[in-house]
């Protein structure tokens, strides 16, 4: 089993940054697909990008060239570096772990991502 802690969310202007922080404890980090969702009020959770332990990555074409997620294995943590960021990126964000072997899902807290004026 895996324990995820977000962090890095807030409120910030139209065009401004955000990084987003997930720290993972419980288990084997290296075993993990991680990724990020995110979740609008009334809107369906979903994907906003993804990372294996070798490093390849994954978008959700609403996303691309604006976010870019990392990990750090050494650290157990994933990364969301949000750039450029627009009102309709407003959403909770969730970090979550897929075990490569057993598929089993956790997922942390979430974390308010507010882009307003």
């Amino acid at each position: 089993q895996v324990q995820l802690v977000e962090s890095g969310g807030g409120l910030v202007q139209p065009g401004g940054s955000l990084r987003l922080s997930c720290a993972a404890s419980g288990s084997t980090f290296s075993t993990y697909v991680m990724g990020w969702y995110r979740q609008a009020p009334g809107k369906q959770r979903e994907l906003v990008a993804g990372v294996t332990s070798g490093g390849r990555t994954n978008y959700a074409d609403s996303v691309k060239g604006r976010f870019t997620i990392s990990r750090d294995n050494a650290k157990n943590t994933v990364y969301l570096q949000m750039n450029s960021l627009k009102p309709e990126d407003t959403a909770v964000y969730y970090c979550n772990a897929k075990h490569i072997a057993n598929l089993n899902n956790y997922w942390g807290q979430g974390t308010q991502v507010t882009v307003s004026s």
